[in-house]
């Protein structure tokens, strides 16, 4: 991990970029103290979208008939409260 003051960050944003893209790491220093760890970000798949919902309950049978009882409420509540601001 590369250390680099916040001063040479600003200077030189668009090749730090460029470097962590690559895969290094960088902290970033103020007055000699830690201020900032910069990686890469990781990149996500959808085999993580599937183990993510994988935890998540299913909707049950009644689902559809929630989502348009709502919807419905919306559209019969009448003129909109906001109209002639």
């Amino acid at each position: 991990m590369r250390t680099i003051t916040a001063t040479e960050a600003s200077r030189r944003f668009s090749d730090l970029l460029d470097a962590i893209e690559a895969g290094e790491e960088l902290v970033v220093t103020r007055g000699g103290r830690p201020i900032a760890e910069i990686r890469p970000a990781k990149r996500r798949t959808g085999k993580d979208l599937r183990a993510a919902l994988e935890l998540v309950t299913p909707p049950d049978d009644r689902f559809a008939d929630d989502v348009n009882d709502a919807v419905a409420g919306l559209i019969h509540q009448g003129a909109d409260p906001w109209a002639g601001e």
